[in-house]
């Protein structure tokens, strides 16, 4: 059985302060349990908690930057975990250290099935040039995607430099995993509904390579008419600005089947990149992409944190169903007063 320490939630509440120097020099050193106990500062929203995490964080960021980040997404039941764990381990075999790390915002009560699906990886696990963490759910998918952004940081500065952020497809999660990463995988399922008609446009538009999962037994050929399918879709969507062409390949991550063709799909785009040095341009409008959506996060947090605003807004949802004004005419009011 493997143990937990390549998992680590780690979420106890901190009984001293830390000491943010010797804990960085660790981390720098790759120390999974000092990794661990930093991003849970980082996720921590106690309030002797911030300064720390701001600390290390800052000790943090010049490291940053080397990894590859690759996000990939899917639907529950498409075999993400299982598909993750045989691309992990075909990279580290070829001597990369690989951190995986799960956005769920889907469940503030139950937390998601993200970290039983980790605790499944039991190869991953095991090995000592891997590092698994979910992310606690949270009430805003803002909030959840920040603390994953700053996990890639102080990962990056552990020497991790394959970075895979996973998410459910479901919702806006995409998006935001799409925002934090340099390549966007999805993961397609044949045979089981989940096919052109219920894919997003906006999920063929944000992928830079579309797999399609369990392509195997019985399967290959369903898996075979979808890879078609969606390679035809793709002739109707606009040309990436960075001009790379999205492909559409078959894989089974149970019978470690086609991962290598993955690989190369990945080393593929690190050299197109390269050229243009695309991705660097792509990270720069990320910063600030999430520059201004913390400060909007912050000031909604903010203004509807002011009990004086909550309790205006209440009689103005009053207002608004009895008619007597519209919704326009009281958010003016409530910003007037704001």
């Amino acid at each position: 059985m493997p143990t937990s320490s390549h998992i680590n939630p780690n979420l106890r509440r901190h009984k001293k302060a830390v000491d943010i120097d010797p804990l960085f020099e660790q981390l720098k050193k790759g120390n999974i349990s000092a990794l661990s106990q930093a991003i849970t500062l980082v996720e921590s929203t106690a309030g002797e908690d911030i300064a720390f995490a701001k600390a290390i964080l800052s000790k943090a960021l010049p490291y940053s930057g080397k990894s590859f980040r690759l996000g990939i997404t899917g639907v529950p039941g498409v075999g993400k975990s299982t598909f993750i764990e045989a691309l992990g381990s075909s990279l580290i075999a070829t001597g990369k250290k690989v951190a995986v790390l799960a956005i769920d915002p889907s469940s503030s009560i139950s937390r998601g099935s993200i970290l039983g699906d980790k605790t499944r990886m039991e190869e991953l696990v095991k090995s000592d040039q891997a590092f698994i963490r979910p992310s606690p759910a949270g009430t805003t998918l803002g909030g959840v995607a920040r603390k994953t952004r700053e996990a890639i940081i102080l990962c990056e500065a552990a020497g991790f430099d394959f970075i895979i952020i996973e998410t459910v497809g479901v919702g806006q999660s995409e998006t935001a995993v799409h925002s934090m990463t340099d390549f966007f995988l999805l993961l397609k399922l044949a045979g089981a509904g989940d096919d052109l008609q219920g894919i997003k446009k906006g999920i063929m538009e944000m992928a830079d390579l579309i797999v399609i999962n369990k392509a195997d037994g019985e399967n290959r050929t369903a898996a075979k008419h979808a890879q078609r399918e969606f390679r035809n879709a793709l002739h109707l969507l606009h040309p990436k600005n960075h001009g790379w062409s999205t492909k559409v390949i078959t894989a089974s991550g149970l019978k470690q089947e086609g991962i290598t063709d993955v690989l190369e799909q990945i080393e593929a785009f690190q050299s197109h990149s390269n050229t243009d040095n695309s991705i660097e341009k792509q990270r720069n409008q990320q910063e600030i992409y999430w520059l201004h959506q913390t400060i909007e996060d912050r000031l909604k947090s903010e203004f509807y944190g002011r009990p004086e605003i909550e309790q205006r807004l209440n009689e103005l949802e009053q207002q608004i169903l009895l008619k007597k004004m519209t919704a326009f005419e009281a958010a003016d009011r409530l910003l007037d007063r704001g």
